[in-house]
């Protein structure tokens, strides 16, 4: 049914202007802007709205809100460079936007939430442009002149999660007429003169420095599996609510002494290390930069991995609660990043280590992000567990795990690629998470590490990784197109290749490989080369020398 709606442009008057170099994580975040589609990096949300607000005050309030914050009314003008990317933020004081009101009068109180998540879907695939402000856009649902539900999305150089969450609490404040006090968190201006100063580069490049040692040593791709065709697309997800959960991990926090957030961490970590069928994981850990004190309320965007390297192998339960810890701690102060030295940084080491850090494996621990207005909303679990199905979503992982409430009740979303878990298999690992909470709060939980699932192909565990040798002598002759032998000689990988390409060499063969790597999580380019071709046999190891010298002096 097409509903009747309108738009009303509200003009803002800020007070506060400036322009100034990009902060870290706008760079990275403009950066995914332009590479992904807009429903992977937009925010939609259903805010609260409180009873009897009206269309011209919730039009009021916005307004407020926008003024409130600088990053809402910044642009990100195109730039000098030659694909134009964007080298600067601009903090407009005066301008405009549009609201859309649709008639919602008929629609019966079952129905406006799912009618608002709808419009919020629909309106999160729409694109951003940089170069405009504002950075979020609202809908109303309104029965005559009164509210029922405001749809926001965010642009994700704009806002986070964090940072939305500050903005629907300071909507509620604002539409119930109440007056806000000053700003006090740290603007994108400043935060951006503070990431250039010299302490700021001192920390950046000692962030580079651990993500360097970490892709150097770490296992880069997680899972052995013969479904793994591919990169991933769209996973599957299961939301999970659990009172009972939420009883057990606050039981498990008082017998270590650690936060919940570091707790049901390595309750991921632990079974995501049986499935993997290795005790070593590399973690990316998302709103890592939360962290800090200083930055909890900053409206902005602090959008950078944290990168965990975490050894599961240990005795029990407790001792990885303590290595997770440990782990979760030097990751999140490492995480203030240039994104471009961090990708190139990350191309280096695939072309160095012959496979390529893909960030299949991530959590992202929302929990503070979320208000509680949001959450007392919410009806109690209609069962417990509650596992509800999600739709599909566009991220490129294997495995997620999102956490969005520890107190009351544990909630947690697992997304997860088919190729790697399947719909029972997801549900299967979001109730073994449950239990091993269980069995946690009552004392030491042993781990006994159980081997991968391994279901069709020659699989070795070659400097860290699981790799399918058929899969990658399929690789050698797809993109080479020589005849290939490959062993794995001393935990190293050595093809024998046989060709009539007089300029086939270790080298080219090499690059070659290491192009094709995106997606082929089973696939690791050869640590040595022999090819026997027209004018002889050549052997190498076809690395750049230039690009082992670069990640050398990283070290």
């Amino acid at each position: 049914m097409t509903r009747t709606s309108r738009r009303i442009t509200v003009r803002y008057d800020g007070a506060s202007s400036g322009t100034g170099p990009l902060t870290l994580g706008q760079d990275n975040m403009l950066r995914c802007i332009r590479n992904d589609a807009p429903a992977a990096i937009n925010r939609e949300s259903v805010w609260p709205v409180p009873d009897g607000v009206t269309v011209s005050q919730a039009l009021r309030a916005l307004r407020e809100l926008v003024e409130r914050h600088e990053s809402l009314r910044t642009s990100f003008p195109r730039g000098l460079a030659e694909d134009g990317f964007p080298d600067r933020q601009v903090v407009h004081a005066e301008g405009e936007f549009d609201v859309t009101v649709v008639d919602a009068d008929d629609v019966p109180a079952a129905g406006l939430d799912p009618l608002a998540e709808a419009l919020g879907r629909a309106d999160v695939a729409l694109p951003f442009d940089v170069a405009a402000a504002p950075r979020l856009r609202f809908i109303l649902l309104a029965d005559g002149d009164r509210v029922l539900r405001l749809i926001a999305v965010v642009c994700h150089a704009g806002a986070d999660g964090a940072a939305t969450a500050v903005l629907i609490e300071d909507w509620l404040d604002l539409a119930a007429g109440k007056e806000l006090p000053p700003v006090t968190a740290p603007t994108p201006l400043r935060v951006a003169a503070v990431e250039r100063s010299p302490r700021g580069l001192r920390r950046t490049d000692a962030a580079l420095r651990h993500w360097a040692r970490l892709l150097a040593t770490g296992p880069l791709t997680p899972f052995a599996d013969a479904r793994i065709a591919g990169p991933p697309d769209r996973v599957g997800a299961v939301l999970v609510r659990s009172a009972a959960g939420a009883r057990d991990l606050a039981a498990v926090c008082r017998r270590t002494g650690a936060g919940p957030s570091v707790v049901v961490l390595a309750a991921f970590a632990a079974l995501a290390a049986q499935r993997a069928g290795s005790h070593e994981l590399m973690i990316s850990a998302l709103s890592s930069n939360r962290q800090r004190a200083a930055m909890a309320d900053h409206v902005g965007t602090l959008a950078q991995d944290a990168l965990l390297l975490l050894d599961t192998g240990v005795a029990d339960f407790d001792r990885l609660v303590g290595r997770a810890k440990s782990a979760a701690l030097r990751a999140y102060w490492h995480s203030t990043l240039d994104a471009e030295q961090v990708w190139r940084l990350v191309e280096d080491t695939a072309h160095l280590r012959g496979a390529r850090y893909p960030r299949r494996l991530v959590v992202n621990d929302v929990s503070q992000a979320v208000p509680d207005a949001v959450l007392d909303t919410r009806p109690a679990p209609a069962a417990d567990p509650e596992l509800i199905r999600l739709p599909d979503q566009p991220i490129g992982v294997r495995l997620m795990f999102t956490v969005l409430r520890h107190g009351g009740v544990l909630e947690f979303v697992l997304s997860a690629c088919p190729q790697v878990l399947d719909a029972a298999e997801t549900e299967d690992f979001a109730r073994g998470l449950l239990a091993l909470l269980a069995a946690a709060a009552h004392g030491p939980v042993p781990l006994a590490a159980r081997p991968a699932t391994l279901r069709a192909g020659e699989w070795r565990q070659v400097d860290g990784s699981w790799i399918d040798l058929a899969a990658l002598r399929t690789v050698l002759a797809e993109v080479l197109g020589a005849a290939a032998v490959v062993e794995c000689v001393d935990g190293r990988l050595v093809a024998r290749l046989t060709t009539g390409d007089p300029a086939l060499t270790p080298a080219v063969a090499h690059r070659a490989v290491v192009a094709v790597l995106p997606g082929r999580d089973t696939v690791m380019a050869p640590h040595h080369y022999v090819v026997q071709g027209p004018g002889g046999t050549t052997e190498g190891d076809g690395r750049d020398p230039a690009i082992t010298a670069r990640l050398v002096g990283l070290a």
